[in-house]
């Protein structure tokens, strides 16, 4: 199933940073069952998204509390065109 997760709070995030965040994310995702496809910042908001595919919730937030970067919001995307 596909996830699309929320991070706030990272205002001013650098393309180096969501790079590194998104690194740390694939070195373990696979422990959990997850393939993180895509990030997306929003410097300006700190506003952070990344579309995985993942078994569940669960295991996306796992793979995101153990690189220091917990989501605010996952929300499960069953449906896309």
């Amino acid at each position: 199933m596909k996830f699309m997760d929320v991070h706030r709070g990272m205002t001013g995030i650098t393309a180096e940073q969501l790079r590194a965040a998104h690194a740390a994310d694939a070195a373990i995702e696979g422990e959990e069952g997850v393939h993180f496809e895509q990030t997306w910042a929003d410097p300006e908001s700190g506003t952070v998204y990344c579309l995985s595919e993942a078994p569940s919730r669960d295991a996306v937030q796992r793979v995101h509390d153990r690189t220091g970067h917990p989501a605010d919001e996952i929300h499960s995307v069953p449906l896309s065109a």
